[in-house]
């Protein structure tokens, strides 16, 4: 039982890991582009801060989402009967 539990919490300490690397890129290279068509075309500044923001709410949805499956495991953990 205890080989589960550490197993669990393992786990999910490397997707968590994992999925902050990944957005932490993912943010960064978003922001770039949108500093950088933002310098090539001035003036369709709005529509892409606008389109960048919904892929940054999505991106924040799915982020909720890993910490409500963490959440499962950690306190419902089906392995452990």
């Amino acid at each position: 039982m205890e080989q589960i539990l550490v197993a669990t919490l393992w786990s999910i300490g490397i997707m968590l890991g994992c999925t902050f690397l990944g957005i932490g890129i993912g943010v960064g290279q978003i922001g770039a582009k949108v500093a950088e068509s933002v310098g090539r075309n001035p003036e369709t500044k709005s529509d892409v801060i606008h389109s960048a923001l919904v892929v940054l709410v999505i991106l924040a949805v799915f982020l909720l989402l890993l910490f409500g499956f963490t959440f499962l495991l950690l306190f419902y953990n089906p392995l452990i009967a």
